[in-house]
């Protein structure tokens, strides 16, 4: 492709993030001064100086050297990331950058170097994505390095996921889930948006090594998400939840009054749910879904 297609495409991510004139202006030039003959004041002098301030930051970000530190200093180098995007646009468009590049990496031949830049990713891009709220960013990166890192696992939860959903035809199972909750919320006199959804491979392998369980004993793979229009009624819908169905034991996660380190707020519990299924339930205010 035309080396174009890059930048355009960097910064067609930015416009569905909805984000300024300048970051998608950013998104356009991000490469200029590193890979070009135009100098940051070239950029300054046509685009202004928030532009050329946050091209800089972009580019002192992709002459850092990860390679062989990624594991022991990821941390540190998180910090300073964001840290040096003094603005953090600067880091919003070197995800997008990042994001792009991990769509197109099936045409990189090296199957080293293509390990090299999934490890690099999902252990630097994804958690910052996740620290400054880039949920969707985060979930793509790490199901994109899943399959390049472990392959054959990642194979083995898709085809798990297919004959758990032909066993208990779940594609149907999620709208009728939604609407048995949402009917015992309202008969409660709580109103709620109930909303559902399988889990990704790589979450889902994620809480595999966490639970110490084998792929055969893999049984909830979707999740629903109940929204309301305030604190307490998030309490009153775990309340009424808990009460009509069965809890599993050491589930229940209150991130309401101790939230996440990158903002995030939710009750999680996990239930026998309607029809008998295991469904992980996260409980959250509109402003929390924000």
């Amino acid at each position: 492709e035309p080396y174009i297609a890059h930048p355009l495409s960097v910064a067609a991510i930015l416009a569905d993030l909805r984000l300024d004139l300048e970051s998608i202006v950013t998104g356009l030039l991000h490469d200029t001064v590193e890979d070009t003959y135009v100098t940051l004041e070239d950029v300054r002098r046509e685009f202004g100086d928030t532009v050329a301030l946050l091209v800089d930051g972009v580019t002192k970000i992709s002459q850092i050297k990860f390679r062989n530190s990624v594991e022991k200093q990821g941390e540190n180098i998180r910090k300073m990331i964001v840290s040096m995007g003094k603005d953090v646009r600067v880091v919003l468009v070197k995800l997008a950058d990042r994001l792009h590049n991990m769509r197109t990496i099936d045409f990189i031949s090296n199957q080293e170097k293509k390990k090299r830049i999934a490890l690099e990713t999902l252990e630097l891009y994804a958690p910052l994505s996740e620290r400054i709220g880039m949920q969707q960013i985060k979930t793509e990166l790490q199901d994109i390095c899943f399959g390049i890192l472990n392959p054959d696992i990642r194979e083995s939860i898709v085809q798990r996921f297919k004959s758990i959903e032909l066993e208990s035809g779940q594609n149907k199972l999620i709208p009728q889930i939604i609407n048995e909750l949402q009917k015992t919320l309202e008969v409660q006199g709580l109103k709620a948006e109930v909303s559902g959804r399988k889990k990704t491979p790589y979450s889902t392998w994620m809480k595999m090594k966490q639970k110490n369980i084998s792929i055969e004993q893999l049984s909830d793979i979707i999740a629903f998400r109940v929204i309301v229009n305030n604190v307490e009624n998030c309490y009153r819908a775990l309340g009424i939840i808990h009460t009509t169905y069965k809890m599993i034991p050491d589930t229940f996660q209150d991130f309401i009054s101790t939230p996440k380190n990158n903002g995030y707020q939710s009750l999680h519990t996990v239930v026998i749910g309607p029809l008998l299924q295991k469904v992980e339930i996260q409980i959250r205010t509109y402003k929390m879904h924000d």
